[in-house]
Protein backbone atom coordinates (compact mmCIF):
# COMPACT_ATOMS: atom_id res chain seq x y z
CA UNK A 1 0.00 0.00 0.00
CA UNK A 2 1.14 3.41 -0.58
CA UNK A 3 1.79 5.96 2.01
CA UNK A 4 -2.07 7.46 2.66
CA UNK A 5 -2.88 10.41 2.27
CA UNK A 6 -3.36 13.42 5.51
CA UNK A 7 -6.99 13.61 5.14
CA UNK A 8 -9.51 15.17 8.16
CA UNK A 9 -10.04 11.40 9.08
CA UNK A 10 -6.09 9.99 9.62
CA UNK A 11 -4.79 13.42 10.19
CA UNK A 12 -2.99 13.71 13.95
CA UNK A 13 -4.07 17.13 15.56
CA UNK A 14 -2.54 17.02 18.79
CA UNK A 15 1.67 17.31 18.50
CA UNK A 16 1.74 16.87 15.12
CA UNK A 17 5.43 16.15 14.77
CA UNK A 18 5.13 13.03 16.20
CA UNK A 19 2.83 11.93 13.72
CA UNK A 20 4.03 9.07 11.01
CA UNK A 21 2.34 8.59 8.06
CA UNK A 22 4.68 5.94 6.56
CA UNK A 23 3.18 2.24 6.12
CA UNK A 24 6.08 0.89 7.22
CA UNK A 25 6.18 2.67 10.45
CA UNK A 26 2.68 1.71 10.25
CA UNK A 27 2.57 -1.72 9.72
CA UNK A 28 5.73 -2.61 12.38
CA UNK A 29 3.05 -1.61 15.23
CA UNK A 30 0.13 -3.72 13.57
CA UNK A 31 2.47 -6.96 13.38
CA UNK A 32 4.37 -6.18 16.81
CA UNK A 33 0.79 -5.61 18.72
CA UNK A 34 -1.10 -8.85 19.66
CA UNK A 35 -4.10 -7.07 20.81
CA UNK A 36 -6.35 -4.24 18.94
CA UNK A 37 -9.24 -2.23 19.50
CA UNK A 38 -12.00 -1.85 17.12
CA UNK A 39 -14.66 0.83 17.45
CA UNK A 40 -17.60 1.42 15.65
CA UNK A 41 -21.52 2.74 16.20
CA UNK A 42 -24.64 1.15 16.19
CA UNK A 43 -26.83 4.30 15.80
CA UNK A 44 -26.35 6.09 18.89
CA UNK A 45 -24.11 3.88 20.79
CA UNK A 46 -20.55 3.65 20.01
CA UNK A 47 -18.43 0.52 20.87
CA UNK A 48 -14.96 -0.75 21.36
CA UNK A 49 -14.02 -4.25 21.44
CA UNK A 50 -10.76 -5.39 22.00
CA UNK A 51 -9.47 -8.48 19.98
CA UNK A 52 -7.03 -10.61 18.10
CA UNK A 53 -6.10 -9.93 14.29
CA UNK A 54 -3.33 -10.59 11.89
CA UNK A 55 -2.48 -8.55 8.83
CA UNK A 56 -1.49 -10.14 5.21
CA UNK A 57 -0.43 -7.27 2.84
CA UNK A 58 -2.70 -4.26 3.52
CA UNK A 59 -6.08 -6.27 4.69
CA UNK A 60 -6.56 -7.23 8.01
CA UNK A 61 -8.19 -10.57 9.35
CA UNK A 62 -9.99 -10.79 12.11
CA UNK A 63 -12.55 -13.90 13.36
CA UNK A 64 -15.37 -14.91 15.82
CA UNK A 65 -18.54 -16.30 16.11
CA UNK A 66 -20.97 -15.35 13.60
CA UNK A 67 -23.25 -13.95 16.18
CA UNK A 68 -21.27 -11.56 17.34
CA UNK A 69 -21.77 -7.77 17.16
CA UNK A 70 -18.50 -6.78 16.23
CA UNK A 71 -18.50 -9.66 13.55
CA UNK A 72 -21.95 -9.09 12.17
CA UNK A 73 -21.15 -5.07 12.08
CA UNK A 74 -17.89 -5.60 9.58
CA UNK A 75 -20.02 -8.56 7.88
CA UNK A 76 -22.41 -5.87 6.69
CA UNK A 77 -19.35 -3.84 5.12
CA UNK A 78 -20.05 -0.82 7.53
CA UNK A 79 -16.71 1.57 8.50
CA UNK A 80 -14.62 0.89 11.73
CA UNK A 81 -11.90 2.53 13.36
CA UNK A 82 -8.71 0.00 14.57
CA UNK A 83 -6.13 1.22 17.28
CA UNK A 84 -3.31 -0.22 17.99
CA UNK A 85 -0.92 0.79 21.26
CA UNK A 86 2.17 -0.23 21.99
CA UNK A 87 3.85 0.90 25.46
CA UNK A 88 7.39 1.22 25.82
CA UNK A 89 8.11 3.11 29.14
CA UNK A 90 6.83 5.60 31.76
CA UNK A 91 8.41 8.62 31.69
CA UNK A 92 9.04 10.62 35.09
CA UNK A 93 9.15 14.24 34.91
CA UNK A 94 9.93 16.66 37.38
CA UNK A 95 6.83 18.15 37.07
CA UNK A 96 3.66 16.31 37.63
CA UNK A 97 2.09 17.92 34.49
CA UNK A 98 5.15 16.93 32.74
CA UNK A 99 4.92 12.79 33.29
CA UNK A 100 4.25 10.80 29.91
CA UNK A 101 4.81 7.52 28.46
CA UNK A 102 6.67 6.48 25.48
CA UNK A 103 4.73 4.93 22.96
CA UNK A 104 3.92 3.63 19.68
CA UNK A 105 0.36 4.03 18.37
CA UNK A 106 -1.39 3.96 15.03
CA UNK A 107 -5.29 4.11 13.72
CA UNK A 108 -6.56 2.51 10.87
CA UNK A 109 -9.72 3.21 8.76
CA UNK A 110 -11.64 0.77 6.58
CA UNK A 111 -14.69 -1.06 6.28
CA UNK A 112 -14.97 -5.11 6.63
CA UNK A 113 -16.29 -7.61 4.47
CA UNK A 114 -17.11 -11.35 5.28
CA UNK A 115 -14.61 -13.97 3.47
CA UNK A 116 -16.70 -16.46 1.94
CA UNK A 117 -13.97 -18.56 0.17
CA UNK A 118 -13.03 -21.31 2.27
CA UNK A 119 -9.31 -20.78 0.70
CA UNK A 120 -9.03 -17.66 2.10
CA UNK A 121 -10.44 -18.08 5.31
CA UNK A 122 -8.22 -20.85 6.23
CA UNK A 123 -5.74 -18.79 4.68
CA UNK A 124 -6.53 -16.27 7.40
CA UNK A 125 -7.06 -18.15 10.13
CA UNK A 126 -2.91 -19.37 9.39
CA UNK A 127 -2.30 -16.13 9.39
CA UNK A 128 -3.82 -15.31 12.80
CA UNK A 129 -2.71 -18.21 14.56
CA UNK A 130 1.44 -17.31 13.11
CA UNK A 131 0.97 -13.40 14.49
CA UNK A 132 0.76 -14.87 17.89
CA UNK A 133 3.60 -17.76 17.35
CA UNK A 134 5.09 -18.13 14.01
CA UNK A 135 5.68 -21.87 13.24
CA UNK A 136 2.95 -22.82 15.18
CA UNK A 137 0.24 -23.21 12.64
CA UNK A 138 2.62 -26.21 11.24
CA UNK A 139 2.35 -28.04 14.32
CA UNK A 140 -1.22 -27.40 15.26
CA UNK A 141 -4.05 -29.88 13.82
CA UNK A 142 -5.80 -27.48 11.27
CA UNK A 143 -9.60 -26.48 11.53
CA UNK A 144 -12.30 -29.26 11.02
CA UNK A 145 -15.48 -28.79 9.35
CA UNK A 146 -17.83 -27.97 12.18
CA UNK A 147 -14.78 -25.94 13.71
CA UNK A 148 -15.16 -23.66 10.42
CA UNK A 149 -19.03 -23.11 10.13
CA UNK A 150 -18.47 -22.29 13.42
CA UNK A 151 -15.95 -19.08 12.69
CA UNK A 152 -16.61 -15.85 10.81
CA UNK A 153 -13.77 -14.59 9.45
CA UNK A 154 -13.39 -11.01 8.27
CA UNK A 155 -11.40 -8.94 6.08
CA UNK A 156 -10.51 -5.31 6.37
CA UNK A 157 -9.44 -3.40 3.73
CA UNK A 158 -7.29 -0.55 5.08
CA UNK A 159 -8.39 2.60 3.74
CA UNK A 160 -6.41 5.26 5.92
CA UNK A 161 -3.89 5.58 8.58
CA UNK A 162 -1.75 7.06 10.94
CA UNK A 163 0.60 6.76 13.79
CA UNK A 164 1.89 8.60 16.42
CA UNK A 165 5.08 7.75 18.10
CA UNK A 166 6.81 9.34 21.56
CA UNK A 167 10.52 8.55 22.54
CA UNK A 168 13.20 9.85 24.47
CA UNK A 169 13.67 11.69 27.84
CA UNK A 170 10.52 13.75 30.08
CA UNK A 171 10.17 17.43 28.69
CA UNK A 172 10.56 19.74 31.77
CA UNK A 173 10.21 23.64 32.11
CA UNK A 174 13.84 25.18 31.95
CA UNK A 175 13.32 26.15 35.65
CA UNK A 176 12.71 23.11 36.98
CA UNK A 177 16.00 20.97 36.00
CA UNK A 178 18.02 22.56 39.48
CA UNK A 179 14.98 20.53 41.12
CA UNK A 180 16.18 18.02 43.02
CA UNK A 181 13.61 15.12 41.94
CA UNK A 182 15.02 11.83 40.00
CA UNK A 183 13.59 12.07 36.00
CA UNK A 184 13.91 10.07 33.39
CA UNK A 185 12.83 6.97 32.30
CA UNK A 186 11.43 3.56 33.06
CA UNK A 187 11.94 1.26 29.71
CA UNK A 188 8.93 -1.24 29.48
CA UNK A 189 8.45 -4.25 27.32
CA UNK A 190 6.47 -7.75 26.88
CA UNK A 191 8.78 -10.28 28.39
CA UNK A 192 7.89 -13.89 27.93
CA UNK A 193 7.49 -16.34 31.11
CA UNK A 194 8.33 -19.75 31.02
CA UNK A 195 5.56 -22.19 29.59
CA UNK A 196 3.06 -23.77 31.75
CA UNK A 197 2.55 -27.23 30.65
CA UNK A 198 -1.48 -28.15 29.95
CA UNK A 199 -2.26 -30.74 32.92
CA UNK A 200 -3.25 -33.19 30.26
CA UNK A 201 0.00 -32.55 28.34
CA UNK A 202 1.65 -36.18 27.92
CA UNK A 203 4.89 -36.38 29.51
CA UNK A 204 6.99 -37.41 26.61
CA UNK A 205 6.03 -33.89 24.87
CA UNK A 206 8.47 -30.60 25.37
CA UNK A 207 7.73 -27.32 24.64
CA UNK A 208 8.98 -26.42 20.95
CA UNK A 209 11.64 -24.27 20.77
CA UNK A 210 9.56 -21.00 19.39
CA UNK A 211 7.89 -21.19 22.97
CA UNK A 212 11.03 -21.35 24.57
CA UNK A 213 12.77 -18.65 22.85
CA UNK A 214 9.58 -16.36 22.52
CA UNK A 215 10.37 -13.32 21.87
CA UNK A 216 7.33 -10.12 20.68
CA UNK A 217 9.02 -6.79 18.82
CA UNK A 218 12.00 -4.72 18.23
CA UNK A 219 11.61 -3.44 22.02
CA UNK A 220 11.51 -7.16 23.66
CA UNK A 221 13.88 -7.87 26.75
Amino acid sequence: MDNPPRTDRNKVRRLPKRAHYDMETIYRIVDEALVCDVGFAEGEQPFVIPTLHARVGDTLYFHGAPASRLIRHMAAGHPVCVAFTLLDGLVFARSAFHHSVNYRSTVLFGAGRLVESDEERLAALEALTEHLAPGRWAEVRPPNGAEMNATAVIALAIESASAKVRTGPPSDDDADYALPIWAGVLPLGLRAQPPVNDPKLRTDIDAPGYILRYTRGENAP
